[in-house]
């Protein structure tokens, strides 16, 4: 009885926990990280490191002197620059279905964009906002600030 119990508890966990890991699709990565750069999350905010995965809804925020190298799976390259936070919003990269977007939100600070395949094959798809504007990417790379 004992063993049946323990048995059914390990497969109720490993159900559990394979389904969280499955409807946490990552967007992109971070490729270096240089100084304090933090992950804003509903369940906890997280330091970020190299190779440490990013979300819809992530909230990115660097301190002072601090920097972040961000690479999307499309290869859409964000360099965030220091005391900067920037938001993911939306993103989709479904080829086969015509599926794109890319909706960044920076609130304050800097950073360079440098288009990928989005940018590419659906530059509307491209939404780079600011507190004061919303950039339509239709070049390959800028540099986009906010206060």
């Amino acid at each position: 009885m004992y063993r049946k119990n323990l048995a059914a508890l390990a497969a109720l966990l490993m159900l559990a926990g394979g389904t969280g890991v499955a409807n946490e699709a990552h967007v992109a990565l971070f490729k270096n990280v240089t100084g304090e750069v933090t992950v804003l999350r509903p369940a906890g905010n997280v330091a970020a490191t190299p190779g440490m995965t990013l979300q819809v809804a992530d909230r990115l925020v660097s301190g002072p002197g601090a920097s972040a190298g961000i690479m999307f799976k499309d290869g859409t390259a964000v360099t965030l620059g220091p005391a900067s936070e920037l938001e993911l919003r939306d993103y989709a990269f479904e080829p086969k279905d015509a599926r794109y977007d890319f909706d960044v939100y920076l609130a304050r600070g800097k950073a360079i964009y440098t288009s990928g395949k989005i940018g590419k094959l659906a530059p509307e798809a491209v939404k780079v906002g600011t507190p004061t504007a919303t950039v339509g990417v239709r070049g390959t790379r800028f540099i986009v600030e906010a206060q």
